[in-house]
């Protein structure tokens, strides 16, 4: 029981979709929950992929890319750019690490914040534009699950920067090793059912990009916060796409 709830929490709080259910939970239920987040990226991914089908009948390629991250915005409610552009904020504001930490809480919206994040979408706008459409679907399926499984590796790997509390914390603190090697490993299955032996391969490269990315940030301030959290997601789906794209086309 305790896991189908922590299930429909991680559903309420990484995305957006509509569950109108109040779920008594603490900070372990979240932390634990993380498990659950590459299931989360192929539920985003799935309904992506649903869209595709039926918007290719109508529009352009160019069009459908762009349609398509229009609605995984709106499907995660721009949780995950939010947290990149203040990310991009604090970590290259050049200022120590308790400014950093400062910037990143702050709800304006800097240079930075606004050039990583419309980079982010350029990116992955082109990327998808760019696949074979026989192998189109295959990446719009799986780059969430790549994402999400950035989220985990970070909350599992790293100390919480901030001191008291914050948004993030709880999220690391009571994700651990267990949580990530089981989230890899659903992964793992996720892919190989999707991509055959590619597939173990790939989650091998999701898995090692994810920790890359999450070390580069926590070495500034020593840890991470719920927005770097979002920004790795953010990152290491669109590394994903560049991968996925050298790879196959």
């Amino acid at each position: 029981m305790k896991h189908i709830k922590r299930f429909i929490l991680m559903v309420q709080f990484l995305t957006a979709i509509p569950i109108p259910l109040k779920i008594n939970c603490d900070e372990e239920d979240c932390g634990k929950g993380l498990v659950f987040a590459p299931v989360i990226g192929l539920l985003l991914g799935g309904i992506l992929t649903a869209f595709f089908f039926i918007l290719k009948q109508f529009f352009s390629p160019g069009i459908v890319s762009t349609l398509i991250l229009i609605i995984y915005i709106g499907l995660t409610g721009g949780l995950n750019l939010d947290g990149l552009g203040d990310t991009f904020d604090g970590l290259f504001s050049n200022r120590p690490k308790e400014r950093m930490l400062e910037i990143m809480r702050d709800s304006r919206i800097g240079t930075n914040a606004l050039l990583g994040v419309v980079c982010i979408i350029l990116l992955n706008y082109s990327l998808l534009n760019a696949f074979l459409e026989s192998f189109l679907p295959k990446a719009i399926l799986l780059f969430p699950v790549a994402g999400r499984i950035g989220t985990l590796i970070g909350a599992g790997s790293s100390a919480y920067a901030r001191e008291g509390e914050g948004l993030g914390k709880s999220f690391v603190h009571y994700c651990t090793i267990k949580e990530v090697l089981i989230g890899i490993f659903i992964c793992l299955l996720i892919f190989f059912s999707v991509m055959g032996l590619d597939g173990l391969l790939m989650t091998f490269v999701t898995f090692v990009t994810g920790l890359i990315i999450v070390k580069f940030f926590s070495r500034k301030i020593n840890g991470v916060t719920g927005d770097i959290l979002g920004a790795v997601c953010e990152l290491n789906q669109t590394v994903f796409l560049v991968i996925m794209y050298l790879y196959f086309n």
